[in-house]
């Protein structure tokens, strides 16, 4: 028998993940056709042409950041993707992080965005000692904005310092200069422990012919100044030179294949069993509106392998599941939000999704037993805060959502954070929120991140307007219409995709396949000794 209320879920669920595709469709177009075919004139491969040519055949390259820059930069014209493509790929058997200039975005120019994300990709390679390769084709700063990009700690400065520290970490780092490369951003490569130039494209210098002219007089061409033959031949500067594109890559390919055991897992794996229910079930079961109740457990048991779940304390702190499990084989802990109806045993409803005292306390322990065991922790959020009023305050609220932040603050195992649904306030922090470090963070199509939700936001910012001026009815309403909108689109998962607050938007029945990959990067990464600092308990 057809459950209607299940299938408007799938329903609207489809349309919100369609949404996110038609929005990546037009993205990874980048500049345009038209500038896609001026590269293929000067014999150049996209970004992401590049990155599909380079990686192992018949293995997928997880795309991060996908969304960055989305809808920002509008009066430049946008920046699609930040101007940068970044993810995950298989070279030679290996787990690398990639990062490719896209050059059909105004040159491959560098935006703060842009620096924001090769910042992160740089990130990633530090946290799991996961080999990077640049594939560089870029016009530099991107001048008009010179003040938001250069010279701040987080800025384009941090990349190069990044550089050194990956180095001296003895993580490889492989650029191949296949367009422009000057001024400052001519330090990446070089930096990089092996460099690799294209000839008739690749060019590398710190300052252009024009501005030669302009600083010393001296009239040079290109290829002169800084072209393959110059830093192969003269300089010394690139370490291999390459006839085209695809040489290039090739090389890349074989200096990867002949590298050594960089490092050894550090993260326990069985054999992989799937779930108990289908993926489908995440769209069926999740609500379209964001206060509706669902059985959680449904979402989680469509995710983890079939009959691997233990759940810790279920009779206890009921508006947080906690146990262990198994995704794809990989042993992890689960730390997810009930949004079931909670019914205590003293016959109280709860509200699902809200951290009250014992959850906090309970979800802290778990923490600290999986930090003890070096098990990896998974966060699934759907959180709209602690719980709030003079009971919970006087019961010490505060405190118990102060250990449990204290706790996952302080782990040192690899930490997953996947945004269902809501992720507000301090219930963001506790869960593993972008600002507790967590390895990779994702969300679903229908995440919202806020300080608290949009209907109550909105409503507290035309009581705070309703004290300095005074609105009629029909006033009052419009303005709450506009704040709701307003705060809507703040916290959807496309505005926070769009500063990486968030790595990906992901399709919720592929949840296992991204946690699965997450793991497998982090197994190379030692787990450092766990102090968990003051907790009183």
């Amino acid at each position: 028998m057809v459950n209607i209320e299940k299938e408007k879920n799938k329903d609207q669920n489809h349309l919100l993940i369609s949404s996110v595709q038609r929005h990546i469709e037009k993205i990874k177009k980048g500049g345009g056709n038209k500038k896609i075919e001026k590269l293929h004139q000067q014999g150049k491969l996209t970004a992401r042409e590049r990155i599909r040519y380079l990686i192992d055949e018949n293995t997928e390259f997880y795309e991060l950041g996908t969304f960055a820059a989305f809808e920002m930069y509008q009066e430049y014209g946008g920046c699609p993707s930040a101007g940068v493509v970044m993810g995950i790929g298989k070279v030679a058997g290996r787990r690398v992080i990639l990062v490719a200039n896209d050059a059909t975005v105004k040159a491959g120019a560098w935006f703060p965005m842009t620096c924001k994300k090769n910042l992160r990709a740089q990130e990633i390679a530090i946290e799991n000692r996961l080999p990077i390769i640049y594939l560089v084709d870029s016009a530099g700063v991107f001048l008009p904005m010179q003040d938001e990009i250069f010279p701040d700690k987080e800025h384009f400065g941090r990349i190069f310092r990044n550089n050194a520290r990956l180095s001296s970490m003895g993580i490889p780092q492989i650029s191949a200069v296949m367009g422009s490369c000057v001024a400052g951003g001519a330090y990446l490569p070089i930096m990089s422990d092996e460099a690799l130039i294209v000839k008739g494209t690749g060019s590398i210098f710190l300052a252009g012919p024009y501005l030669v002219k302009a600083a010393i007089g001296e009239n040079v061409d290109k290829e002169t100044l800084g072209g393959a033959e110059t830093h192969s031949e003269i300089s010394g500067v690139t370490d291999y030179i390459a006839e085209s594109d695809k040489d290039c890559l090739d090389q890349i390919k074989s200096i990867m294949g002949n590298m050594g055991i960089l490092t050894k897992s550090h993260l326990e794996r069985s054999n992989p069993v799937s779930p108990s229910l289908h993926s489908k079930t995440l769209l069926e079961e999740f609500p379209e509106h964001r206060t509706t109740p669902y059985d959680s457990y449904r979402i989680l048991n469509s995710i983890i392998d079939s009959d691997t779940f233990t759940e810790y304390k279920a009779k206890y702190g009921k508006t947080i599941i906690c146990g262990y499990a198994k995704i794809d084989g990989w042993h992890v802990g689960i730390v997810m939000n009930n949004r079931s109806r909670i019914k205590t045993k003293k016959g109280e409803m709860q509200f699902g999704g809200v951290i009250y005292s014992d959850s906090a306390d309970k979800a802290t322990r778990f923490i600290l037993n999986c930090n003890q065991k070096k098990i990896p922790l998974v966060f699934l959020h759907d959180v709209t805060g602690f719980m709030v009023g003079s009971r919970s305050e006087h019961g010490g609220i505060i405190k118990d959502g102060a250990k449990m932040v204290n706790a996952v603050a302080n782990s040192t195992v690899p930490k997953i954070s996947v945004i269902m649904g809501n992720s507000n306030g301090a219930g963001n922090y506790a869960m593993c929120g972008k600002a507790y470090d967590p390895r990779f963070i994702f969300a679903w199509p229908m995440a919202q991140i806020a300080v608290m939700g949009g209907e109550q936001a909105a409503k507290v910012l035309l009581q705070i307007e309703q004290s300095k001026q005074d609105y009629n009815e029909e006033e009052s309403n419009k303005r709450l219409e506009e704040l709701k909108k307003k705060y809507a689109d703040e916290t959807s998962a496309y505005y926070a995709a769009a500063r990486l607050w968030v790595d990906e938007i992901i399709d919720p029945e592929k949840t296992r396949d991204w946690i699965s990959l997450s793991l497998e990067v982090a197994q190379n990464s030692e787990i450092e000794k766990f102090n968990p600092g003051v907790i009183q308990t």
